[in-house]
């Protein structure tokens, strides 16, 4: 009776070379390339036979044209779940720092670590703000631009700053605007926008509010939007050459296809979020602390075009209230290693550079 097969041992090795190989080649993987890289002189041909149950078991393919095989999304999984990422080099974990820290603002710091994951990885490198709903209130500002038109300023926790001109039913003047922006400064900073907001129009409602001649006028403001957050999450991207690059085994209307789906950024915000609800975990410790990282292998979920690509990602803690998540994205045959340790590094400065704040 033979065997039952299982993935641990010798075949999880032959896997793992197997994966590296290709990562390293792109090439179909021989038996005798795997044999000769093994310290236990293993014969091509017991090689050839544990490649072709891993084959049987869905782990490999077997491309018609050679006598080598490509690991499947499924051997990527497997890969990927039993690594542990190094750290970064010193002067890598210098570059990350150096751009993170000197960022003004959140904002600004968002922008960068788009660049600063695309700068280590050579892949894709995304950042997304969720929608401010939950941002911290510091104070809110007006500057009067003409009778009838406003600009309203409100700045939340982290600098993060929205502006917005708005036209006016009735002529407010510099003094009220004043005791309108005290009232709100006096009463709700430090509170989230979207409570904030809620409870304003609830005060509004009070009988007392009709006889109330700034929450009448502040009523109007709120009607033109103070206190109303972003409609969207904000998208920052850095790296797409390096995505288009390492899919050079495309055809141009399938790079079409993918540029395509790269500027749809609702469709990468929910793919994101997917990955990081997913079941695929991978831990990784940095000293005392450690960052979990969500990793999807294999997109074309989320588009067709994005078949052959895997996505790394983790949740960054960040300024009160505010939600952020990284992640990179690039081919499966991608460096791993490296792209987890980066994916952790800039999370956990995210999560220091917040903490501090």
């Amino acid at each position: 009776m033979p065997r039952p097969f299982s993935l641990n041992g010798r075949n999880q090795e032959i896997l793992h070379s197997v994966v590296k190989n290709y990562i390293s080649t792109g090439e179909p993987v021989g038996s005798r390339t795997v044999s000769e890289r093994r310290r236990d002189g293993l014969s091509p041909a017991s090689v050839r036979n544990v490649m072709a149950e891993l084959e049987a078991h869905g782990y490999l393919s077997h491309p018609h044209t050679s006598a080598g095989r490509l690991p499947t999304d499924k051997a990527f999984r497997h890969y990927v779940e039993n690594l542990s990422a190094s750290r970064l080099q010193p002067s890598d974990a210098d570059f990350v720092q150096a751009n993170l820290q000197q960022a003004s603002s959140l904002e600004e710091r968002l922008g960068r670590s788009s660049h600063v994951l695309a700068a280590l990885t050579h892949q894709l490198g995304i950042v997304v703000l969720a929608p401010l709903s939950q941002a911290v209130l510091e104070h809110v500002q007006f500057l009067r631009l003409s009778e009838r038109r406003l600009l309203m300023v409100v700045v939340a926790r982290g600098d993060v700053v929205r502006h917005r001109i708005v036209g006016l039913s009735e002529e407010i003047t510099p003094e009220e605007l004043e005791r309108i922006a005290n009232y709100v400064n006096q009463n709700f900073v430090g509170w989230k926008l979207d409570a904030a907001r809620r409870e304003i129009l609830r005060r509004l409602e009070e009988d007392r509010a009709a006889y109330d001649d700034i929450l009448r006028r502040l009523r109007m403001l709120c009607v033109q939007g103070l206190l109303t957050p972003d409609s969207e999450a904000q998208v920052y991207l850095e790296g797409t050459p390096n995505l288009v690059e390492g899919a050079h085994n495309l055809e141009p209307e399938q790079v079409r296809a993918l540029l395509q789906a790269l500027e749809e950024k609702e469709k990468l915000i929910e793919l994101l979020d997917e990955c990081l609800r997913g079941e695929m975990r991978v831990s990784v410790q940095r000293g005392a602390t450690g960052e979990t990282l969500s990793v999807r292998i294999g997109l074309e979920d989320a588009s067709p075009a994005m078949r052959g690509f895997a996505l790394i990602g983790a949740v960054c803690d960040m300024d009160a209230g505010l939600a952020g998540r990284i992640a990179v994205i690039g081919p499966t045959r991608m460096q791993y290693e490296r792209v987890l340790s980066a994916v952790a590094h800039v999370a956990k400065v995210f999560h220091h550079l917040a903490a501090r704040n």
